[in-house]
């Protein structure tokens, strides 16, 4: 397929993996160009007065329109049973975050839910899910599990995963997040609890190679840095980096526990303090903003201006899930990061694609117009700058997801 008269956005050469600091702000772009795919891969592009004639079957005028590369969503719980708004009213009502999970709503409600739901049900409803947001431009995916808490729940959910990553025209990476939240007849008893994840559970995933990753939501009332970093080194014995939930309530150093043992994406910090900007520096781990959470719930945004200026790098992910991030939209992500996170739109667009390509290890894959790479790829409607993106919040500005 060649596509004419494109102003191509996110030109990236191969050796590039993220962008960080000041270089965040820097949206390389070339206009009035030609791109040309063959066999799902970027085949090559350049300036239009260098475009192949004659030789293509198919090309596509995209005269005023930008063609970019598709979101990277490197952090969801897109699979799950049934909904949680009976919980949403509840906290219209006045009762917090907290205080649901504590009248056993929350996670362990989902995983009651989860375990009580067939399997085919729950590819059914994900799969729906997972077309949804392809169709709002995500060209590459995480999805956690995290809602079975049991050894079957948590390989039913895994299973789901592994079925839609063959299916789907997008590339997914499946990450094994067990330790979720502690299941209701191991309230007492965290110790059992984190044995079995270790001796029963991580053996199964890794023997059957159903995920890419590890991840452990590390907050106070679930699993403390101790357990973190317990579950981040059984992982890695299995050959499962970590991806961590950290810093979404309370700062206790969870941060520089997951970059001492090399996690490539530490996410929420929604509160963050001096120490950790400080463990991140130099390291090759990616801070992960979520603000569709921060938006759901009513909490503070992640300071994502603080960890630019102080040159670190950023990504925007959805943290789509059924309690507090129900949306998987990375259009209505980019434009909170500008709003509410105070980020250009220029360096909202570089995490939601490049750096979020990294944060769930698909740099050479995809998050950039990058020659081999994959085409996943927007093309917007006509008279979208750079700034609509932030600015037109809610707006339909894609024309077209391209999934070749």
């Amino acid at each position: 397929m060649l596509y004419q008269n494109a102003h191509l956005l996110q030109i990236r050469p191969a050796s590039q993996q993220w962008v960080a600091g000041a270089d965040m702000r820097v949206l390389p772009e070339l206009k009035d160009a030609w791109l040309l795919t063959q066999n799902g891969r970027i085949k090559a592009f350049g300036p239009m007065s260098e475009c192949p004639q004659g030789h293509q079957e198919k090309t596509l005028d995209c005269t005023d329109r930008i063609l970019m590369p598709a979101w990277c969503d490197s952090h969801s719980h897109l699979v799950y049973a049934g909904n949680r708004e009976s919980e949403w009213m509840d906290r219209l009502n006045g009762l917090t975050y907290e205080q649901v999970a504590a009248r056993g709503g929350g996670i362990v409600n989902s995983a009651q839910l989860l375990n009580e739901t067939p399997e085919e049900e729950i590819y059914q409803q994900s799969k729906l899910r997972l077309q949804e947001v392809i169709s709002l431009g995500t060209g590459a995916l995480e999805i956690k599990s995290g809602y079975g808490l049991t050894l079957e729940g948590e390989l039913k959910m895994l299973r789901v995963i592994r079925r839609l990553k063959e299916e789907a025209p997008i590339p997914i990476r499946a990450t094994f997040l067990a330790a979720h939240a502690l299941p209701t007849r191991y309230k007492d008893d965290k110790a059992a609890y984190l044995q079995l994840v270790i001796d029963e559970m991580l053996p199964r995933v890794a023997g059957d190679g159903l995920a890419d990753y590890i991840d452990v939501f590390c907050e106070k009332g679930y699993f403390d840095i101790q357990d973190t970093e317990l579950l981040m080194e059984a992982g890695a014995r299995y050959g499962l980096p970590a991806k961590i939930h950290v810093n979404q309530f309370n700062a206790f150093g969870g941060v520089a526990a997951a970059v001492r043992h090399g996690a490539l994406s530490v996410d929420h910090l929604e509160e963050l303090d001096p120490v950790d900007v400080r463990a991140l520096a130099g390291s090759k781990t990616m801070p992960v903003a979520l603000p569709g959470c921060s938006f759901f719930l009513g909490i503070p945004y992640t300071p994502g201006r603080t960890l630019i200026d102080a040159g670190l790098p950023l990504a925007l992910a959805t943290d789509f899930n059924p309690g507090s991030a129900p949306s998987g939209n990375m259009n209505l992500v980019v434009a909170l990061a500008c709003n509410k996170m105070k980020l250009t739109p220029e360096e909202a667009i570089n995490a939601a694609t490049l750096n979020g390509a990294y944060a769930m290890g698909l740099s050479s894959e995809t998050g950039s117009i990058t020659v081999g790479k994959r085409t996943n790829l927007i093309l917007t409607k006509r008279n979208v700058s750079v700034s609509s993106f932030g600015y037109r919040f809610g707006s339909p500005l894609i024309q077209q997801v391209i999934e070749q």
